[in-house]
């Protein structure tokens, strides 16, 4: 019986310290190919591109006046129906972050909600007005009831993309 449970011990302890256990931070350079992505800004150097999840535990740490560069993969959650002027993309299931592009030198396609994207840029938190955050939510086309519903400012993950690659 000892025997047993010796043996029961090493397996759990190998699989611990398994690397393949390990949380995998960044995308692996097998992972991306330039003709898999539609350009859109600036170039961008793919060697480090974080995961959501792991950009979202850096947002945390940020407070307002922070600024942090990183380039990161997503997927969009809402864009700007209008112009494709903004994205929003998920970090993990409690936060989004609302990406804007560098000087408005480029835009996004509006029919991208759903789609892997990659974007390089500044990443920071700001406070969103009640006024900004309705007007977002009629260029997203979301109902009066839900426009009306935002009535207090909220603490905005934000981010201004120079490059994002739109995955085909």
């Amino acid at each position: 019986m000892e025997k047993l449970i010796v043996f029961f011990i090493t397996i759990f302890m190998l699989y611990g310290c398994n690397p393949s256990s390990e949380k995998k931070e960044f995308l692996s350079k097998s992972d991306i190919s330039r003709e898999k992505y539609d350009s859109f800004g600036a170039d961008m150097n793919i060697e480090k591109i974080y995961l959501q999840n792991v950009v979202a535990k850096k947002y945390e740490d940020l407070k307002n006046g922070d600024t942090l560069e990183v380039t990161f993969t997503s997927t969009v959650k809402n864009v700007c129906k209008a112009k494709g002027c903004w994205m929003t993309l998920n970090l993990d299931n409690n936060n989004d972050v609302m990406v804007k592009f560098k000087e408005y030198g480029f835009f996004v396609p509006k029919n991208i909600e759903k789609d892997t994207v990659i974007v390089k840029g500044r990443a920071f938190v700001q406070s969103t007005s009640v006024e900004e955050q309705r007007h977002y939510a009629s260029d997203a086309k979301k109902s009066k009831e839900e426009i009306n519903s935002i009535n207090t400012p909220k603490r905005t993950y934000s981010f201004v993309a120079d490059a994002v690659l739109l995955k085909k």
